[in-house]
């Protein structure tokens, strides 16, 4: 592959994920996933700090989560907003085209509880840009908080679910995932 071929950072990212699977997470090197990906190593460290990251990336998705609340119809309740972000989600970050890719990263993110703790650290990262975007749209601040929460929480289980092939459409997932926390809730 040349290296002047677009997409390095998923290239990068798929590199990853397969060395990752074949040697193990701890036996894989910045040097060897760049070599697969047909790269030098700075072309690594443009787009990441370290192989963690190669699994974790910047806040896009945060961004992306927080972008959408805000976007969201100005007559949108707080849950409404945040399913407006479950959507985007859907659409722009868990596609079909990204199913396999983040089975791959579940698997290796679940054998190294570094991962794991890492991986927590995201989902806090996430909730976190849908209740100060709820914040902006003037929502009080604790149903910001328990409404981005469970935004959170119906998030976990719809990606579970779309990973595993019990749901073919995150976004349709979530809003599922969704109305059922509210359900728990309110019963």
């Amino acid at each position: 592959m040349a290296r002047w071929e677009p997409n390095a950072p998923e290239r990068l990212s798929k590199a990853a994920l397969e060395l990752f699977a074949e040697r193990g997470y701890e036996n894989t090197t910045v040097i060897d996933i760049a070599q697969r990906a047909g790269l030098t190593k700075s072309t690594f460290f443009r787009h990441f700090q370290d192989k963690r990251e190669v699994l974790f990336g910047a806040s896009t998705l945060a961004d992306l989560l927080g972008g959408a609340v805000a976007a969201a119809p100005e007559t949108a309740a707080p849950l409404e907003a945040v399913a407006c972000a479950m959507d985007a989600a859907g659409r722009e970050a868990f596609t079909a085209e990204r199913r396999e890719f983040s089975a791959q990263r579940r698997a290796v993110i679940g054998a190294h509880p570094e991962l794991q703790e890492r991986e927590a650290l995201k989902g806090l990262a996430l909730t976190a840009a849908m209740t100060d975007a709820l914040r902006r749209r003037g929502v009080p601040e604790v149903t910001a908080s328990v409404a981005a929460e469970l935004g959170a929480l119906a998030m976990k289980i719809a990606y579970s679910r779309w990973i595993d092939g019990t749901a073919d459409d995150f976004g349709n997932a979530a809003r599922r995932a969704l109305d059922e926390v509210r359900d728990a809730v309110g019963s």
